[in-house]
């Protein structure tokens, strides 16, 4: 078994004051060599069997795609995914990031980061797939706010679900009329005795459709714009007024992309979620932590494309020779792999300082690696189907799948442009604040 993943005790290996890692430490990497060996004599098999390679090859789409149910993941390869998270968790694995006391190994920041690289890199498959963020090592975003924000009530009620995955909960800030312009939303809640009511739309709720309850963020005061004001409020799926008008079909498919209405929708004051006012802190944690984290995985995705685009040149020989011999193919994929080396210079070190100095002190940097790496990973994508030719275009390859995929982050948790808007405010001064709206201290 692999459960006594103890030794994986990163935070000794960076201790305060310590040098900036310039090599993975040795216990991260016996944990990706773990992981490794879990995947091929765990995770392989069970892809292999009962034909659920079809969610991998080119039937991907389709397979996992219930076209008759609004494009909505199908039960069987959701179900799918459940069971390789429960044979993660039994190996040990799956909990890695979480705390101790949650049967978690404390990994870091940084520890997330090599990994979900690593993973990525390894390509299409049950031990990490793309289109839901799901892996054999959790990134439970809700688990981590959940223990950052609920109060005592929410975490005895939440917290052992929520390590378990027999619970969720969606996240609802995008808004029909406010994607980067939060602070404007047009969602509203009004006091009413003990009660909020809440009034507005939500539009991108990944996830609604097995969550539980809906993070749904209202302004309770002040004016549009206004970094406090806004409440995060626990709404559960099924409150009357509560109502999902479609799921939003997406460039790769299925969707489990809500548009929803709230009408006149009443939570207690119980239902408030990191303090009335102080819910953009709450979005702000949840983007600088996944952020990192999924620009870890963009670069896993682009190296990947590299990879088969080095070996596939040297395989394929049209005209008699290799294709690595044509510096047409070799100059793009120079400048490619130079680019996934600084970046994951970049990334290492910004997780790194996350650890150190917290999940706001270095969102100028988590910035440029995520902006960047999502562009990087669409780049990588397309060169692949070129070098690769007709069948890199095909989807017997699966370049346009991490294209697709990957083309996705570009605009969503904070467009390409906010990102840059983002770095040229907070590390060149172009904006009033040096921090991110609603954070109280960049050290939380």
């Amino acid at each position: 078994m692999y459960a006594a993943l103890g030794y994986v005790q990163h935070k000794e290996a960076i201790a305060v004051n310590s040098p900036i890692p310039h090599e993975i430490p040795e216990e991260l990497q016996q944990l990706l060599g773990q992981l490794d060996d879990f995947i091929e004599s765990e995770v392989r098999p069970l892809e292999e069997s009962n034909d659920n390679i079809r969610f991998f090859d080119h039937r991907r789409e389709d397979a996992r795609t219930d076209w008759e149910r609004g494009g909505l993941p199908n039960d069987e390869w959701e179900d799918l995914l459940h069971q390789t998270k429960r044979m993660a968790d039994a190996a040990g694995f799956y909990r890695y990031p979480f705390p101790a006391e949650y049967g978690g190994s404390d990994g870091t920041i940084y520890g997330m980061a090599v990994i979900r690289e690593h993973l990525a890199r390894r390509g299409l498959g049950l031990h990490n797939d793309l289109q839901n963020e799901h892996s054999i090592v959790g990134n439970n975003v809700g688990l981590l706010l959940m223990i950052n924000y609920g109060t005592e009530e929410q975490k005895a009620d939440w917290v052992d679900d929520l390590a378990e995955g027999r619970r969720g909960f969606a996240f609802g800030i995008t808004e029909p009329e406010h994607g980067s312009d939060a602070t404007h939303m047009d969602t509203h809640a009004v006091k009413d005795g003990d009660e909020w009511i809440i009034n507005g739309e939500k539009t991108w709720n990944t996830g609604i459709h097995k969550a539980d309850c809906d993070l749904i963020f209202a302004r309770t005061s002040g004016t549009a714009g206004d970094g406090d004001g806004i409440t995060a409020f626990l709404v559960p799926t099924n409150s009357p007024g509560f109502e999902i008008l479609e799921y939003l079909w997406t460039f790769n498919m299925p969707t489990d992309h809500a548009h929803i209405r709230l009408t006149d929708v009443r939570v207690p004051d119980s239902a408030i979620f990191g303090g009335e006012g102080k819910g953009l802190q709450v979005v702000q944690h949840f983007f600088n932590e996944n952020r990192i984290r999924q620009a870890a995985s963009s670069l896993g995705a682009a190296q990947f494309c590299i990879d088969e685009s080095v070996k596939y040149a040297r395989e394929r020989k049209p005209f008699g020779k290799a294709l690595s011999t044509n510096q047409a193919i070799q100059f793009p994929l120079v400048e490619l792999q130079t680019q996934c080396e600084m970046l994951r210079a970049l990334i290492h070190k910004t997780a790194w300082l996350m650890d150190e100095h917290g999940a706001f002190s270095q969102s100028d940097k988590v910035s440029m690696c995520n902006y960047w790496a999502n562009r990087l990973c669409c780049e990588s994508a397309d060169r692949a189907m070129q070098v690769h030719g007709g069948i890199g275009y095909s989807r017997h390859k699966p370049f346009e799948h991490i294209y697709r995929h990957h083309r996705r982050y570009r605009i969503t948790e904070g467009a390409e442009e906010i990102q840059m808007r983002r770095v040229a405010g907070y590390m060149f001064g172009y904006m009033n604040q040096q921090a991110p709206k609603g954070v109280a201290s960049v050290k939380g």
